[in-house]
């Protein structure tokens, strides 16, 4: 197997970097190296797109969740990501409305000139490199650790870590955004094929999908409902789960940059039910993957499951396959992620010298990526959960964004962006366990949601909200 991954690996990288090297001839400024030139179509739109949103914890995250807690993990992400592609559609058009005519070069700068003050598009980037730098954090450690465990004393976790970063700086930063969205195809169609045929192998293995749920209900019924065995999928929790993603397209920036340089609207209607879609296919085998799980490895750990499912239990070349895919899928969303951070940081910069800007955001993508790797050496194994709280801490942005979006110039006023930055800090006091996880009977998380959300909708309301001001629709 690991002549195979070395031979598979070998090509696979010099595609990605062969690809950076075409597109830095294009690259001539600031808006072709950092949007892509700002013309994406669908078909583009819907690999990048899918590739950044479905990533490590998709393939390493769900089949253990499935595992453990039941199919409630089904309704953790399924269902939450269609309506997901439900708000790309209705809130994508209005944010592409007014962010396109006031010139768009990321959130925080887009919010500074909606809210008409700094603060708004400095609480922003300050939420997305707090919860982003974690989540791009456990892809780098659930493949570090994966392929350490796969290649017993080849190399050290921290060896493999560091050489993902690598590839991810050197073909990103050689090609910029454009780059990684057609290395975003690649990436996204590899983890498509390989986790399909992982999938019906698993399938396969315990009999077919009815004679495994037989087995399962025979050994542990709790995994067939809500909330599980564990408890975990409360209406709670659920509900909360389903609007942090919701949020995702315009919370996280490697996102909403993706709709803001779609060609036309039509080409972003179109990636979005491709992209819902993507998102059935690509789920429904980790379900496979986690009744195999169930099944035959209900006591082993996260990541001893996952090295015998898709590695030890699998031929040598599919397994080598397995581990390119899992590679693929951390790269397709750490990339994207570490390259949106310093899109931010670019937008938040006032400077008629392009190059000099440019300069100052390559050095933020390299600074970024080397905190994620810091902070993946440091990370625990629950991938899909570290997932779950950086959408959720992300979320906590959306009533600021929407307010952008939405209201007139200046509604929020520094009124909610001092707010949302108190949310955010109670947030991370409840993660460090400084605050109770609940108040009141709520999750901490849907309060503060829910408290913002109220303030966004009350300043919208008496400082002259609804449609947006004529300036920026001119």
């Amino acid at each position: 197997m690991l002549q195979s991954l070395i031979i598979v690996g070998c090509v696979y990288v010099a595609l990605l970097i062969g690809v950076s090297v075409w597109q830095r001839r294009i690259n001539e400024d600031s808006r072709d190296y950092l949007l892509a030139g700002g013309s994406l179509n669908s078909i583009l739109g819907l690999f990048t797109f899918a590739a950044t949103l479905f990533s490590t914890f998709t393939l390493l995250g769900m089949p253990d969740l499935f595992r453990v807690n039941g199919v409630g993990a089904w309704h953790f992400l399924a269902v939450s990501d269609m309506a997901l592609i439900f708000g790309v559609i209705w809130v994508g058009y209005h944010f592409r409305r007014v962010a396109l005519r006031q010139g768009y070069w990321g959130m925080a700068g887009f919010l500074n000139l909606r809210y008409g003050n700094r603060l708004a598009g400095a609480v922003a980037f300050f939420g997305v490199f707090v919860f982003l730098i974690p989540y791009v954090a456990i892809q780098i450690k659930g493949v570090s650790d994966f392929v350490a465990l796969a290649f017993p004393g080849f190399l050290p976790v921290w060896a493999w870590s560091v050489g993902l970063v690598a590839i991810m700086l050197l073909y990103s930063e050689l090609g910029g955004l454009k780059a990684i969205i057609y290395n975003d195809a690649i990436q996204g169609l590899i983890l498509l094929v390989v986790i399909w045929i992982v999938g019906l192998s698993c399938l396969g293995q315990v009999g077919g999908l009815e004679a495994g749920y037989a087995t399962l209900e025979a050994r542990e019924p709790a995994l067939l409902s809500v909330p599980g065995p564990n408890g975990l999928f409360t209406p709670q929790f659920l509900i909360g789960s389903a609007v942090a993603i919701l949020m995702i397209p315009f919370t996280q920036p490697q996102v909403s940059i993706r709709l803001a340089i779609m060609e036309t609207d039509r080409a972003m209607y179109r990636m979005a039910v491709g992209v819902g879609v993507f998102a059935i296919l690509v789920i429904l085998p980790t379900a496979f993957i986690g009744l195999y799980g169930s099944i035959r490895y209900p006591d082993l750990t996260a990541f001893e499951f996952l090295h015998r499912a898709l590695v030890v239990d699998q031929p040598s070349t599919l397994a080598a396959f397995v581990l390119i895919g899992l590679l693929a899928a951390a790269i397709s969303t750490a990339d994207s992620q570490i390259f949106a951070l310093g899109t931010e940081l670019r937008s938040l910069m006032n400077s008629d010298d392009d190059r000099a800007m440019l300069r100052l955001t390559k050095v933020g993508i390299v600074v970024f990526a080397l905190l994620a790797l810091s902070f993946s050496l440091i990370a625990g194994d629950q991938l899909a959960l570290l997932a779950r709280t950086s959408f959720a801490g992300t979320a906590l942005l959306a009533p600021m964004i929407f307010t952008g979006i939405f209201a007139r110039r200046g509604a929020g006023g520094t009124l909610l962006p001092v707010a949302t930055l108190l949310a955010i800090l109670l947030f991370l006091f409840s993660l460090l366990g400084f605050i109770p996880e609940a108040l009141a009977g709520l999750r901490v998380d849907l309060l503060l949601l829910l408290g913002l959300g109220l303030l966004a909708a009350v300043l919208a309301v008496f400082r002259g909200g609804g449609a947006q001001d004529k300036s920026s629709l001119e």
